[in-house]
């Protein structure tokens, strides 16, 4: 027998148990960045901003102690919103569009045309009494009806809508149920982004937006403690219009109330001169002469060109500035405005102008959302429920630490070691990824706890086996380390399996769960095949022991 570097060889052969030098070192340099990485949890959040300010731009990121575990909604508080899509509202905007669609195509092709376009429910209709002219209009309508190649279940030949032919040239144009669904789909997505830029602008951390069910949104944002803020910002639909106040004898018009007169109704022209879609930059700021608050923006070049032709021909008239269908400010045109950029004024609070900022830079939603639920979670509730977590894991941590020295004894203590590395090496790992802790967060770390402990039992009685067999003491260890190597990979990938599905199928809870779960399974068998292991090697090799004592 002749001792390496760390451990043992014997007889010619490499034991488990033998680390040579270079890996020992790695082995260290791991350990420490790992809990390097958990530091920041241990430091106030204004010293985490000072370190990250002071600290110099070559330094990555991800080597400065500045991101700590995020808490959830049920740890710290905040507002919980639960948000429904009006499909009704979608149904009559694809409707309408199929109906500006067809109109164009009618006055290209110069098609004559019996009555009106209606529209009921989700089916268009015309009468084209022409044959000749049918004919040639019927393949550009069939046109419009696009496939769904961007549903990854569609089947082959699904389509938006439907096209068919009556009697006496009636023609049916029918958004069909995968078409709806679809645009639903779309509709969901481009609303959490949407929402998503919007939470951001208020300076929140961590918030949790994501789909739940065929057509709601759920919205968590730890820490906001203004829950009526949040439903301001998340109903506002933000749909900017520039038009003009109409002119008396004006037929194309509609009525509108004007906020600024006390939302007295007004005629505006139905005409859109430029939309919030050219919009590129919205800011809240102060006018110079009047010192109040005011909201500056900024065109595309597109909406910079079409503004700047609508003001030049236009000096003198009022500009209607139209938000979700209400005018909110009417300014009359001194001069062109030629430069793309101009101003919003109006009654407005700095906490308004800051808001409706904030609206026009996230963009407009595609439908309206309507709250279906909604609920404020107190700090003192989120204070109790760490108090609560952080006590569960402390007796639990307690109880795994009197078990383990009365029955493994000197062995127990390194286990006890191995355990407290690797929970900080978690929450490193949780730091890192930015991930949010929340109560199903905190039982992952406790039953992490729990299989950690169970992968060094299962290690210790594969030892205690082979020394009560007979085997030396170097041999014991050896072959019991290499005997629990292959039952705890097993044992742990298949709970790694089983958090991945709760991972990609769960919602909210469930992943957060499965997040710490599927983490604490890395740092467990990291910690069990080298921190154990190189512990045990050390002592074996300094203490020499002539024969194995457990408990």
């Amino acid at each position: 027998m002749r001792f390496g570097p760390l451990g043992f060889r014997q007889k010619g052969r490499t034991g488990m148990m033998r680390i040579s030098m270079s890996r020992v070192v790695a082995i260290l340099i791991a350990l420490a960045f790992g809990c390097y990485l958990a530091v920041p949890n241990f430091l106030s959040a204004e010293r985490r901003d000072s370190i990250a300010q002071s600290a110099p731009g070559w330094i990555p990121d991800i080597l400065l102690p500045t991101s700590a575990v995020v808490l959830g909604l049920d740890l710290q508080g905040g507002s919980h919103v639960l948000l429904e899509v009006d499909t009704r509202e979608l149904t009559a905007k694809e409707t309408t569009q199929i109906r500006d669609q067809v109109r164009n195509l009618l006055r290209e092709t110069r098609t004559p045309l019996e009555g009106g376009i209606q529209i009921n429910g989700a089916t268009v209709q015309l009468r084209v009494p022409d044959e000749a002219a049918r004919a040639q209009l019927m393949p550009r309508i069939r046109d419009l009806a696009e496939p769904l190649t961007g549903n990854l279940f569609a089947q082959a030949g699904v389509t938006s809508m439907t096209v068919t032919e009556g009697s006496e040239g009636l023609i049916r144009i029918t958004v069909t149920e995968a078409g709806m669904v679809d645009r639903i789909n779309r509709a969901i997505q481009q609303s959490i982004e949407v929402l998503r830029r919007r939470i951001d602008s208020l300076g929140t951390t961590e918030p949790n937006i994501q789909r739940q069910g065929a057509d709601r949104i759920l919205v968590q944002v730890p820490g906001l403690q203004d829950p009526e803020r949040l439903k301001a910002l998340l109903g506002e639909t933000a749909q900017l219009e520039f038009r003009f106040l109409a002119n008396p004898g004006d037929t194309d018009v509609e009525t509108m109330p004007l906020r600024e007169a006390g939302d007295q109704p007004v005629q505006v022209e139905r005409r859109v001169i430029v939309g919030g879609e050219d919009l590129i930059d919205a800011q809240p700021s102060f006018d110079q002469q009047t010192n109040q608050p005011i909201v500056s923006f900024r065109f595309n070049v597109s909406g910079a060109q079409r503004f700047g032709e609508a003001t030049t021909r236009n000096v003198g008239r009022q500009l209607a500035i139209v938000l979700d269908g209400a005018v909110i400010s009417a300014p009359r045109i001194q001069s062109p405005i030629t430069g793309g950029a101009g101003q919003i004024s109006g009654a407005f609070t700095v906490q308004q102008v800051n808001d409706l900022s904030v609206l026009l830079r996230s963009g407009a939603l595609p439908a309206t959302l309507t709250i279906v639920e909604e609920r404020t979670v107190g700090p003192g509730l989120g204070a109790d429920s760490i108090r609560a977590g952080t006590i569960a894991a402390a007796v639990g941590s307690v109880l795994i630490v009197i078990f383990m020295v009365a029955i493994y004894g000197f062995f127990g203590v390194i286990a006890t070691i191995a355990l407290s590395v690797n929970m900080i090496l978690l929450f490193g790992l949780l730091s890192t990824l930015g991930a949010t802790l929340t109560l199903p967060g905190i039982a992952g770390i406790v039953l992490t706890l729990g299989m950690a402990v169970d992968s060094n039992v299962l290690i210790y009685e594969r030892v205690r086996e082979e020394a009560r067999a007979g085997r030396s003491p170097i041999s014991a260890l050896d072959s019991g380390f290499t005997r629990a190597f292959a039952t705890i990979i097993d044992a742990n990938i298949t709970t790694f399996i089983a958090a991945g599905i709760l991972f990609f199928l769960g919602t909210g809870p469930v992943r957060g769960f499965a997040v710490t779960l599927s983490l604490g399974i890395l740092t467990t068998v990291f910690t069990a095949f080298t921190l154990t292991r190189l512990m045990v090697a050390t002592w074996f090799k300094v203490a020499r022991p002539k024969q194995l004592a457990f408990g």
